[in-house]
């Protein structure tokens, strides 16, 4: 059995190269994926990067394009194919810096924005450099750098220098995909010399703490921010550390004076999670989002305003149903800007910055997912939908018109025929409205009948909206001939805080249900062919696929399971942020009487029930979902005599980043649905 599936992934490669009408897994690895952007001082320019992938080099590389605000010709700024430009700053004078590792070292660099007077302005030592800002006046910069506070082995025991191992005695030392036991990330501040270049060295702005800014390991310069004049920083930390900092969500926004060298928190006794400083253009206050309920990663963010003068501070979106991010002040500070979730899309919404009446921008199927101000009434975002990559648009405060200022990938989709989308209402068991995305295959003749996945998203409260995903990627599962069905079942964001919040401690409950009422309600269409369905999913969705698998009640023909939680029991204590695993479980298993999730949701009890073809997909530097819960998944179908997979990526953690991984992961996910779905049986209908 083994030798054909090999061969039949030797000529995936043939096939997709045959057939470049629709879109590929080796197609998706060519489209350039839109990074950072900055507008200019003037508000004239955006620059942005693009990242690049070789999949026979097996990385990346990022290179600063340049863009006029009011539109026209794309100008590609750098072009340095072995190295990536980030962290993009554009300094007062008009000139652009950025960090680059092109001479061994993450370094800081200026260039013109005509592409002239590329110079070299540091010589940071080799420790972590990342997530430099300019003060806006120019006389400061800050950045973040990794600072040892721990012990390792070989400080333990020097005579021992080849010894490969961690001594380990508290919690939190490991989060995510990376070890957390020895070093920890400060902010440092310095001030820039008349040639432009930063002088002397860096002051640690928390010298001496053993705690992380930004919030590590997946947060970044987006909580870090300077004051107007330079002389103070804004940074988020969560100032705990060990089993407290595993069993919290409590971070803090902090100011540290640079001319007293004092710091002080601002969201003092506020005990959810406070992220993402934004001062006011006067610099009188200073704005962030903020979390109210300890413990829960998934509550709503409101957008919190902390007046200088008073010392007072204010939920200025509090009784909204609107979970706010990227927030902006307008040019005058009488308005604040933010990205929102509603209803499967993200969009642009304003609230006065004294409180009062939110208001709804844009309109329409697409994301917004990022966006700066350019001048009084408009601004430049990062746009995406299902079908297309993410671009930049200019979008009207005033009217919510957008005009596209980018097409980055115009000439790799040529040609490529997208599915047809479709946002479509499923009545749930308990009589809600829920909304559900169909794709079609490209093609789509509703007098044949189709092979149906029902996807499972993970999170577990994070939505499905539209988005454009390099793994989990609706057209490319169309493009294979399948219909996609993709519920925002409850427990995600955009409609309402209680089908948000009521996911929690009911895993196995409703939101089972609703992914059962969105394939049974499209399931009645005449082109779904009910013996080929298909459920798959990760995190929570695969959670949902190993739960689904003795429930479904003969429903589907084929499983697939990424990253998913398989054992509840097993799962608590040997995953990271205890915080998630307390509030979203109920309670830790040893607690009496055991709470439902121990009970009745936990996938593993219900093995004795699975009688379904299962592939199961894992990453060895998953910390969030344990390698060891996939193998139990697997394990277990073994033994039962389930036809089952494993694949599993030794170096990968709770997703797939490296290029040639990737698409080993499609072509493992597409044979496998092509071999159990039988979909040589169309041919006989």
């Amino acid at each position: 059995m083994r030798k054909p599936f090999l061969a039949a992934l030797a000529l995936l490669p043939l096939a997709a190269a045959a057939q470049q009408s629709v879109l590929t897994p080796e197609k998706l690895w060519q489209l350039g994926r839109l990074g950072e952007m900055q507008v200019s001082p003037d508000q004239k320019t955006v620059a942005f990067t693009v990242t690049r992938y070789s999949l026979t080099d097996n990385k990346g590389s990022a290179d600063i394009y340049l863009v006029p605000v009011a539109g026209g010709a794309v100008r590609q700024l750098t072009n340095t194919p072995t190295v990536s430009e980030n962290t993009l700053n554009w300094r007062p004078d008009g000139k652009l810096t950025f960090l680059s590792g092109e001479g061994g070292t993450d370094q800081l660099y200026v260039i013109s924005a005509d592409g002239s007077g590329k110079q070299k302005l540091s010589e940071f030592p080799d420790e972590g450099l990342s997530n430099l800002k300019y003060s806006p006046k120019g006389n400061f910069i800050l950045y973040t750098q990794d600072v040892k506070t721990g012990k390792e082995v070989k400080d333990w025991f020097p005579d021992l220098p080849k010894a490969d191992a961690r001594i380990i005695d508290d919690l939190n030392y490991r989060h995510w995909n990376v070890w957390d036991d020895y070093k920890v990330s400060h902010v440092f501040f310095q001030p820039i010399g008349t040639d432009g270049k930063p002088t002397g060295y860096g002051k640690d702005a928390m010298a001496g703490e053993k705690f992380d800014a930004p919030v590590q390991p997946l947060a970044g310069s987006e909580q870090l921010a300077f004051s107007p004049d330079g002389y103070s920083v804004a940074y988020t930390s969560r100032k705990l550390t060990g089993k407290a900092e595993a069993e919290s969500t409590n971070s803090d926004i902090y100011l540290y004076n640079i001319r007293e060298n004092k710091t002080e928190n601002l969201s003092q006794g506020l005990e959810g999670y406070d992220i993402e400083p934004v001062f006011s253009p006067d610099g009188t206050k200073v704005a962030w989002l903020s979390m109210a309920t300890p413990g829960f990663e998934s509550d709503r963010n409101g957008i919190v305003v902390y007046d200088f003068k008073t010392k007072k501070r204010e939920d200025i979106t509090k009784g909204s149903e609107q979970a706010a991010a990227n927030i902006r002040w307008s040019a005058d500070g009488k308005i604040i800007y933010f990205a929102s979730v509603i209803q499967g899309t993200d969009q642009i919404f304003s609230v006065p910055s004294k409180g009062g009446k939110i208001r709804q921008i844009t309109q329409g199927a697409q994301n917004y997912n990022a966006f700066e101000l350019v001048g009084k009434d408009q601004v430049v975002a990062n746009k995406t939908t299902i079908s297309s990559p993410a671009d930049l648009v200019r979008v009207d405060l005033k009217t919510g018109k957008e005009t596209a200022l980018t097409s980055i990938n115009k000439d790799d989709l040529a040609g490529v025929t997208m599915g047809k989308v479709e946002n479509r209402r499923v009545t749930t068991t308990d009589g809600k409205q829920m909304q559900v995305y169909v794709i079609y295959p490209p093609g789509f003749d509703a007098s044949k009948k189709y092979p149906t996945l029902l996807y499972c998203q993970g999170g577990p409260q994070s939505p499905i909206t539209q988005s454009f995903s390099y793994r989990w990627n609706f057209q490319l599962m169309a493009a294979n001939g399948y219909i996609v069905v993709a519920p925002n079942r409850r427990g995600l964001p955009g409609f309402g805080t209680e089908w948000n919040n009521s996911i929690s401690g009911d895993w196995g409950g409703q939101p089972i249900r609703d992914y059962l009422s969105a394939i049974d309600d499209v399931s009645k269409e005449p082109f779904v062919d009910k013996d080929r369905r298909g459920c798959v999913g990760a995190s929570y969705g695969g959670y949902s696929v190993y739960y689904l698998a003795s429930h479904h009640e003969g429903r589907f023909k084929t499983f697939i399971a990424h990253a998913g939680l398989f054992n509840l029991t097993s799962w608590y204590p040997s995953t990271e942020e205890m915080f998630f695993a307390k509030h979203d479980i109920g309670a830790a298993p040893w607690e009496t009487p055991q709470h439902k999730s121990y009970t009745e949701f936990n996938p593993q009890q219900f093995v004795g029930k699975w009688d379904t073809p299962i592939l199961v997909i894992h990453g060895g530097k998953d910390f969030r979902v344990p390698e060891g819960q996939g193998m139990e998944a697997f394990g277990s179908a073994q033994l039962r005599g389930i036809p089952s997979r494993f694949l599993y990526f030794p170096n990968e953690g709770h997703w797939i980043q490296k290029p040639q991984n990737a698409v080993l992961w499609q072509r493992v996910f597409f044979e496998w649905l092509g071999r159990t779905l039988k979909p040589e049986t169309q041919a006989a209908k």
